[in-house]
């Protein structure tokens, strides 16, 4: 197994491709943490915000200027727990966290770009937007055929000027071109939607530090996402069902996201719902139409 991977609904992306046993890939940013030590100051949103020249700081100094979001300095996991808006001085005093930070509140496209970094430099990118469902869910993300210059230019001098030595793919959300996290890692919701032979080429990269991947044949993919209440248990559909969806034509992948064996809380979801299943397709209408399906069984 080439890629560290902590979910094994996304073992199916990596099971096929050989790779030496001493070549590591993240897939969790506790790993990228420990192998990139020169980097991980990434994972400091105060460091990222002041490399950009925001004003940014911990709770304890009052921001200068409201609105403000706020956040944890560092979470390595948890999909957003913690975050808010603070509107004025009165609710900054209320919310005070240790471990939390402020920074401008940021308005305009939110994107996540997956960057191949050779020695601090971009070579390969590839952006998705998500559609916002309310409480922290995604009713789905498009992963984009077309490149974003306005992004690759502005985040790529910002690559070039502070991961001078870093190579590996590099995760960055983004809020109007201004980087809001940074990740050393790749997304592993959608590699498939990548193109045939990206993961080959991923390995390649971390055993070699050169990017070669010819990705001619882009196109736009879709990852489709059914969330379900909190308030109560779910069991995982039977395989013969989950395989019947995978062959419907335009589907690219499945990936039931909970274990069977743990408590709903043990999971880290957002306030808005559970997370049943992620349907990975190459148009639109039969990703929906998968996850139908898969609503029909987890809500009967």
């Amino acid at each position: 197994m080439p890629i560290r991977e902590a979910d094994p609904w996304r073992l199916q992306y990596f099971e096929g491709v050989a790779c030496p046993a001493d070549v590591d890939i993240p897939t969790e940013d506790s790993d990228a943490w420990m192998w990139n030590p020169k980097h991980r100051w990434v994972y400091d949103k105060i460091a990222i915000a002041q490399s950009q020249g925001l004003q940014a700081g911990p709770h304890g100094v009052t921001p200068p200027f409201f609105p403000v979001f706020s956040k944890p300095i560092v979470n390595l996991r948890g999909m957003g727990i913690g975050s808010q808006i603070l509107r004025d001085d009165a609710e900054y005093r209320r919310h005070v966290t240790p471990g939390h930070m402020w920074m401008p509140l940021l308005e305009g496209k939110h994107v996540s770009s997956d960057v191949a970094v050779a020695n601090g430099a971009p070579h390969w990118w590839r952006h998705v937007t998500g559609v916002p469902a309310g409480e922290g869910t995604f009713d789905l993300w498009t992963v984009h055929a077309a490149a974003d210059p306005a992004i690759e230019t502005r985040c790529g001098e910002w690559i070039r000027k502070n991961l001078t030595g870093y190579t590996g793919i590099l995760n960055l959300e983004t809020i109007d071109g201004t980087i809001i996290e940074a990740h050393l890692r790749m997304s592993d919701q959608w590699p498939d939607l990548y193109g045939d032979g990206w993961v080959a080429a991923l390995v390649r990269f971390y055993q070699t530090g050169k990017w070669d991947y010819a990705d001619r044949d882009r196109c736009d993919g879709f990852s489709v996402v059914l969330f379900g209440p909190k308030d109560r248990s779910y069991r995982h559909p039977p395989r013969l069902l989950v395989e019947e969806i995978r062959r419907m034509p335009g589907i690219s992948s499945v990936q039931i996201t909970f274990h069977e064996d743990k408590e709903l809380e043990a999971h880290a979801m957002p306030p808005g719902g559970f997370r049943l299943a992620i349907v990975n397709a190459w148009d639109l209408r039969p990703g929906k139409a998968a996850r139908e399906a898969l609503r029909a069984f987890f809500l009967r």
